[in-house]
């Protein structure tokens, strides 16, 4: 991200090193010279009070003098002490000339001085030796009854020292700002992670993706935030559910005052027909064993088989139609709820695996992941089950049942596929009509009743979601839509 909060954090950090730098270059610059003569002068007037409390007798003896030598020394002074009048003095100079020849210079007005420093025993001065082309920074004046003091130290070396700490401050300070962005950067990963986990949760929580919740956790306001995050959610999806439920309901109410007399009087017609033909047979099978028609004990078996049958077949007829009954009058209520759609029909294949065998049927699902749709569970498994039962008992050729989740936006498809012979093109509208029956033939010889997709139809027009079927050469694709989010 451009605006990223990590971006953010790093070039703050290493603006606010950078400005610290030039600051402290800037700071450097302007003050540490300055001190550094300061801090001079005052190490000359050390020496010099030195040097004038062991000249306050006749003659300095030589480990007075040695003592000297090392503070000179530790300071990073020249110094000469000398006596015109005698022409005798010491210096920790070897060849001490040179010094004295500065002395009288200073002493004569012969080198051009600049005074730091005066009072009545000596002067802090600056000059330039110009047969040297070099800087100095000297202390001259009188010590004891009789002496001249003259101490030096060069310019040169604050110069230097200078040169190297500007390039020592560069280097520690690239190295300060590389270590600084490396340091930044993993901490602002770990400070950042929960916050992008969390945008992309919002992001997620905005598409009604209730899945998704905040794992990282933490005991910081992050973690609080996520918590209130993950229950926010939780209570979305409730809400949502309640939403989608009071919407049904209400859209329920509407459409059952207008259907219901009409559907009262279709249901009494279609119940009247369907249970006439296994009533008469009933009928008829029942007086011929009355009146003894045969005394063959096979033929009585017989007759008591297709009694048994046709009333096993008015139970289920009776089921069903009890079944329809709800759906269509609106007396069985639709809960809305979020469920797992790959695991219910994986259950649903997993329960008719014997009808399947008993079929030769060869059943695929390919379906891994889950996929989590918004139905009333029971009633969109009664849709599952009612397809595949069509396909099996539907087969022909190569006997395959395919079972397919298919996305669709903010919805999925649902096929059920059976090879076998297409239903004829006048027939397909009138297949979800309650007891139509494309081959009455085939119907009634596995047991069929013609409300299996009149029920499918009921279901999916309670969910107010498509359905419909397509024809192929070499089979038949049954198929429903349901709501993602």
């Amino acid at each position: 991200m451009k605006h990223s909060i990590r971006r953010q954090m790093i070039a703050i950090f290493v603006g606010l090193i950078v400005c610290m730098l030039v600051i402290l270059l800037v700071l450097v610059g302007a003050g540490l010279e300055p001190y550094y003569v300061r801090e001079k002068e005052e190490n000359f007037k050390e020496l010099y009070k030195e040097i004038e409390s062991l000249a306050e007798g006749e003659e300095l003896t030589e480990d007075e003098v040695s003592q000297i030598n090392r503070t000179a020394e530790r300071y990073n002074f020249y110094y000469i002490v000398w006596n015109f009048s005698n022409e005798n003095g010491f210096s920790n100079l070897h060849d001490s000339q040179m010094l004295l020849v500065q002395l009288g210079g200073v002493l004569f007005n012969k080198i051009d001085s600049r005074v730091m420093e005066r009072n009545d025993n000596y002067q802090v001065v600056e000059f330039r030796d110009n047969t040297q082309q070099v800087d100095y920074l000297a202390l001259w004046g009188t010590v004891g009854n009789s002496y001249n003091i003259f101490i030096r130290s060069p310019l040169e070396s604050i110069q230097e020292t200078m040169g190297l700490f500007f390039r020592f401050l560069l280097i520690v300070g690239i190295a300060v700002i590389a270590g600084g962005i490396l340091f930044v950067w993993y901490f602002s990963r770990r400070l950042t992670e929960p916050l992008r986990e969390l945008a992309v949760l919002s992001a997620r929580m905005a598409d009604l993706d209730f899945n998704a919740k905040y794992t990282s956790g933490g005991g910081g306001e992050i973690g609080v935030l996520g918590e209130n995050f993950n229950i926010m959610s939780q209570k979305l999806e409730n809400t949502i559910s309640e939403l989608k439920n009071a919407n049904f309901r209400l859209q329920q109410d509407i459409e059952q005052k207008e259907k219901m007399e009409k559907m009262r009087t279709d249901f009494m017609g279609n119940v009247s027909h369907e249970l006439k033909t296994p009533i008469a047979l009933i009928q008829g099978y029942a007086e011929g064993l009355k009146e003894g028609v045969s005394d063959d004990p096979e033929s009585r078996e017989f007759y008591c088989d297709v009694i048994m049958d046709e009333a096993s077949k008015m139970n289920q007829m009776v089921k069903n139609l009890m079944t329809l009954n709800q759906l269509e009058f609106g007396d069985e209520n639709v809960e809305f709820q979020r469920f797992d759609l790959t695991e219910l029909i994986r259950g649903v294949l997993q329960s008719m695996e014997i009808m399947a065998q008993q079929k030769e049927a060869k059943v695929q699902f390919r379906q891994k992941d889950s996929v989590y749709v918004w139905a009333d569970e029971f009633k969109a498994e009664q849709v599952v089950r009612n397809y595949v039962s069509n396909a099996f008992n539907h087969l022909d050729g190569d006997r395959v049942v395919d079972v397919k989740i298919i996305p669709a936006g903010e919805k999925v498809k649902v096929t059920v596929f059976n090879t076998g012979t297409p239903i004829p093109e006048e027939d397909v509208p009138h297949i979800w009509e309650k007891f139509y029956k494309v081959d009455k033939a085939h119907t009634r010889e596995y047991g069929g009743n013609g409300i299996g997709l009149s029920i499918v139809k009921a279901i999916m027009d309670s969910f107010h979601q498509e359905y419909g079927v397509n024809n192929y050469d070499n089979g038949v694709e049954f198929w429903f839509e349901l709501d993602v989010k």
